[in-house]
């Protein structure tokens, strides 16, 4: 498959958005030269954000990560998260009064706690008294006991009626250059199916997380158009169909999820077709 620089392909936009793992870091932390990348669009004066399905933690921690690792250009204003969706729905939607079981680490439910919302860990549920349980959220794939807690995830949901979120749609995330690992997406359509349920997703592929990215970006250039924005992402089935539909141009990268030798095969069986296909997101000064 033949692929087309980056520097080529992203001197075209006014804006860029930024998936997160497997774009911009992986299993061993920032990609390689991806600094550069920044640079270049600095000196350009093209604006960039990233939007991550990354739920696990707070836009503060998920920024600080990047500045640990000099990537100091990455500053909180910067992460659009689904837990920032997730922590609206919970502002608007739901009132206080009961606790929100979930399903992840403590500081997973930051965005529910920051919503107002009194939080309760899956391990701590009683299933014998569910009255102030209201809710339940998928958000994170750790901070729990698979054996344990998952079973009794589904035995909640099947003895009480009651909103789920999800706030990570990733079904799978890569944990090495050839291995992954099941996110708490994957977690959630496993439920779904022994239950006959179907849960509210925030995230990418979702319509709502471009539409958040856009009016932000639409604070730094304030006539900035859909197709003058390029997203850049290494998984077909949200990043790519995403950007697509909600009428973004889009490039697939093959340094995640999307493997070098599997991408011509899979734009062909999927019909997802990126604008561009790139090896990486790296720009090289």
């Amino acid at each position: 498959m033949r692929t087309k620089s980056f520097r080529s392909v992203v001197r075209n936009y006014r804006a860029v958005f930024f998936d997160a793992f497997g774009v911009l870091k992986n299993h061993s932390g920032l990609i390689d030269g991806i600094e550069d990348t920044f640079k270049y669009l600095e000196s350009k004066g093209i604006p960039y954000y990233v939007l991550t399905n990354d739920s696990s933690r707070s836009p503060v921690e998920l920024s600080n990560w990047y500045q640990k690792r000099g990537l100091t250009c990455i500053t909180t204003d910067k992460i659009l998260s689904s837990g920032m969706l997730a922590m609206e729905f919970f502002k608007t939607k739901l009132a206080n009064g009961k606790a929100v079981a979930y399903l992840g680490t403590k500081d997973s439910a930051h965005y529910l706690e920051t919503a107002g919302q009194e939080t309760v860990p899956i391990s701590e549920v009683n299933l014998e008294d569910l009255e102030h349980i209201k809710s339940f959220a998928f958000l994170d794939d750790e901070g729990f006991d698979w054996n344990k807690d998952i079973d009794k995830t589904i035995n909640l949901l099947r003895h009480k009626n009651m909103t789920v979120i999800v706030a990570n749609t990733d079904i799978n995330y890569p944990v090495n250059k050839n291995d992954i690992s099941v996110a708490i997406g994957g977690l959630a359509d496993l439920v779904e199916q022994i239950l006959g349920k179907k849960f509210i997703r925030f995230g990418k592929p979702d319509a709502q997380m471009f539409l958040l990215a856009y009016e932000r970006a639409m604070q730094d250039i304030p006539n900035i158009k859909r197709n003058e924005i390029l997203m850049v992402g290494d998984t077909l089935y949200t990043d790519i169909i995403g950007g697509n539909k909600f009428g973004l141009d889009t490039a697939l990268v093959l340094s995640g999820n999307t493997l070098p030798e599997m991408a011509k095969i899979k734009i062909g069986s999927s019909g997802i077709i990126p604008t561009y296909v790139c090896e990486s997101a790296v720009i090289e000064l």
